[in-house]
Formats: C-alpha cells, sequence, structure tokens
C-alpha cells in the first residue's frame, strides 16, 4: 500500500443537466484532489475510455440508472494505479473498472473492488473496452443455455461492437453464427472474423437466412434493435428456443405474435452485463475476465477502433459519433 498527497492538475468531462451530450457536456481542469485515500481506495490515472451508447443515454437520461449530477459520465476505461490504500492493488498496476467511475477525466479514486488487474502486454485502448462488450457476448453465449459446437445463433447490428465479439467468441467455440447487418459492404469484414453468414437486415436477407438455416433452427437470438428486427430474429428460432436483448438501438419496442409463444414456446429474455457484474458470484466475474482478457492481450479478440481524443475535444470526438465512414469505437485518451 502506498499514499502520498497528489500533486498537479485533473482534467474531467462534467454535466450539470442531462440532454443532448453536445449541449450539456463541459470540460473542467481543476487541482489535482490532495486528500489522502480511505482505507481500500484506489487511485488510477485514466489511460483510455470508449464512448459507448449507455454512456450518452445516461447523459440524455434516458438509460436504467440516474447519474446525481453534477456527474463525470464514463461506464468503463482502463488505468495505471498512483495510489493504494488497498492490500489487492499496488502503484504501477495496469487495470479495468468493473464498475461506473466516472472515466472521462485524468483520474478516479474507486474502492478496489471496483477494479479488475489486467495481464502485463495488454494493448490500453483494447483493455479499455473490455468490461461491456466482450462481456455482453460472453454472458449471451454461455448465460442462457449450454451451445454445443455446431449450433446456430443469430443477431442483428452483426457489425457492432457486442455483434464482432459475439463472432469471434462464437467462432473459437465452433458455435455457428448468422448476422444481420445494414452495410452489406461489412460482409467480408465480419466473414475475416470467423462469421458463417452475413445478411443484410430486411425482408430479402430473412428469406436468405432461412434458406441458410434450413428453416428455423437457431438455438439463440441476440437483438440490440427492436421493432421489426427483433421480429426477423425470431422467426428463426427453433422451437423452445431463446430470444435475449441487449440493447435498443432502434428505439422500437420488440413486439411478439402470439403464435411464437404459443406454439413455439420461445423464451423472451433481457441481458444487462452491469447487472450481472453486481449480482454474480465474485469468482464468476474473476473468471470471465481472466479468460476475455488472457484473449484479449493475445490478439484473439479484438474490437475496431475508428480515432481516440483528448478530453477538451470531446465535441470532436461526438461528432464523429456520426461520421458515415467511422470504422470503430471512439476513445478518450486523458
Amino acid at each position: 500500500m502506498q499514499d502520498h498527497e497528489a500533486t498537479g492538475v485533473e482534467n474531467a468531462l462534467v454535466i450539470h443537466k442531462t440532454g443532448t451530450p453536445s449541449q450539456v457536456l463541459e470540460f473542467h481542469s481543476r487541482p489535482a484532489d490532495s486528500q489522502p485515500l480511505a482505507q481500500d481506495q484506489v487511485r488510477v490515472r485514466i489511460l483510455a475510455a470508449p464512448i459507448n451508447p449507455a454512456d450518452l443515454n445516461t447523459i440524455e437520461g434516458t438509460y436504467g440508472i440516474t447519474l446525481e449530477l453534477p456527474a463525470t459520465p464514463g461506464i468503463e476505461g482502463c488505468g495505471v494505479v498512483e495510489i493504494s490504500q488497498s492490500p489487492d492493488f499496488s502503484p504501477g498496476d495496469t487495470v479495468m473498472f468493473l464498475r461506473r467511475a466516472a472515466t472521462w477525466a485524468t483520474h478516479a479514486t474507486v474502492p478496489s473492488s471496483s477494479l479488475y488487474r489486467l495481464p502485463p502486454g495488454i494493448a490500453p485502448h483494447q483493455a479499455a473496452m473490455l468490461k461491456v462488450n466482450p462481456a455482453t457476448a460472453w454472458r449471451l453465449l454461455h448465460g442462457f443455455t449450454h451451445l454445443q459446437p455446431g449450433e446456430w445463433i443469430v443477431q442483428n447490428v452483426g457489425n457492432s461492437a457486442v455483434g464482432r465479439c459475439v463472432i469471434q467468441l462464437a467462432h473459437s467455440l465452433g458455435i455457428h453464427t448468422l448476422s444481420f447487418v445494414r452495410r452489406p459492404e461489412v460482409s467480408a469484414e465480419l466473414r475475416a472474423l470467423g462469421a458463417d453468414h452475413v445478411f443484410t437486415d430486411d425482408e430479402v436477407g430473412l428469406t436468405a437466412a432461412r434458406q441458410a438455416l434450413g428453416g428455423a433452427n437457431a438455438s439463440l437470438a441476440f437483438n440490440a434493435v427492436g421493432g421489426d428486427s427483433a421480429l426477423r430474429l425470431m422467426k428463426l428460432l427453433r422451437e423452445s428456443a431463446t430470444h435475449i436483448t441487449y440493447g435498443a438501438m432502434g428505439r422500437k419496442p420488440v413486439t411478439i405474435p402470439n403464435g411464437l409463444l404459443i406454439f413455439r414456446d420461445i423464451q423472451v429474455r433481457g441481458l444487462w452485463v452491469s447487472r450481472w457484474i453486481e449480482n454474480a458470484p465474485p469468482a464468476d466475474v474473476q473468471d470471465t475476465y481472466d479468460h476475455l482478457s488472457a484473449l484479449v492481450a493475445a490478439g484473439k479478440l479484438i474490437q475496431p477502433i475508428d480515432s481516440t481524443y483528448p478530453l477538451d475535444s470531446y465535441a470532436t470526438a461526438l461528432a464523429r459519433l456520426d461520421a458515415p465512414d467511422r470504422s470503430g469505437k471512439i476513445l478518450f485518451t486523458p
């Protein structure tokens, strides 16, 4: 354990009210916190923190949690321990935040239970994105049924970060994937990751998917859109299969025809990985991230990065999110 007074300046992005991110975010610079750490607290210098849809929804006030304002956003990130009052962490350890920690900043002070020590040599930008998308993909594949090699899963937004993680993890497990996408030009890239089939997310794609599967034969469906896209996935599920919603990018509800419930016994579930982290046995959380971090460190589980920005360029970073040629995650690198 180590404790000393912090010096210098801290920077952070702050909101004082909810609303459109580009309108309510502010860049703040302040003297570094010089208060000694409490028992079991750890001070982390943040290396990278991604912009996730959940971050934007939280700023807008439409997410599943409400921030106590004023607040610094940021649900995940990677950093280096600078000061520790925990026997579990030492200065110089590279860590990932397991719980919301206001990571759109240069520093964060958190309880040691909020941190996971990363393996040596892991790329900080990839480590910053480890908490949400890889773990969501892992839970989708392991948390609802025991898939056997050769079984099929279907998913929408196959080009998303979670979709790409699903493809890579499923391929390593011998599980077949059929992914729907909005832009057909990404198909070759997803097949290079291990995707078996990639179709456009429309009725033409649904017809092609039925032919590829030989009917309704998928064991699991992963939905992050809602509306008609979610229904297309349901139509590809075998009897008593499970449809899991983990996102709502289309901002439309999941509407389930009565026949799929009555005659096909389709199971409808939801997944919020933050709740799983809070409620799962700590050993299960540790084991999951041990496995995932090893894959990331070995270069076997990769999320594409479009660009990185310092905190004071937040307006440019937010604008880049909507760029038609964006090809991966946007990260802050404080």
